[in-house]
């Protein structure tokens, strides 16, 4: 299975079977945190990962990939607001470690260049995944996320 993440509270995490085809996408688990932000709920997020593996059947060939959107701080972001985003990208790594999950991070431009959205509007992503998996919810302007998700796991085709 490939998994891909879009890391944040306003991310995603899909799931692809290694040929690609789909299996599911979904909001990123977030809880309460610190004041009124939220935060990347690990726990959820390790219990749905789990839950994912134990629906797929494994061969001596099949195995579990990560992708992960490989972030980095970007100008004009407060310091508070990136700390936050770092912490929840830590989260998302430190269960995919902890699942002994192989990780391979992925940075925006790589994803985006090979799903041929580079220079394209956010919002191209969204329509662009709901083309080819119409059967995901990807039907709400907020799902850009999700579709990222969806992308992400496809750069492991």
């Amino acid at each position: 299975m490939k998994i891909g993440v879009d890391c944040g509270i306003y991310g995603a995490i899909a799931y692809l079977n290694n040929d690609s085809t789909f299996i599911a996408v979904e909001d990123m688990p977030v809880m309460a945190g610190t004041g009124k932000r939220q935060q990347v709920n690990g726990a959820e997020l390790a219990r749905r990962l789990r839950l994912y593996q134990s629906t797929m059947e494994y061969t001596t060939y099949t195995k579990d990939t990560a992708y992960v959107e490989r972030v980095s701080s970007m100008p004009k972001q407060g310091v508070s607001s990136m700390f936050s985003f770092g912490t929840s990208y830590g989260i998302v790594l430190g269960v995919l470690a902890a699942l002994q999950i192989p990780v391979v991070l992925v940075t925006p431009q790589s994803w985006k260049k090979r799903a041929g959205l580079t220079g394209k509007e956010k919002d191209c992503c969204r329509t662009l995944m709901q083309q080819l998996y119409p059967m995901a919810e990807l039907g709400r302007k907020k799902d850009i996320g999700r579709a990222d998700a969806i992308a992400i796991a496809r750069y492991g085709s």
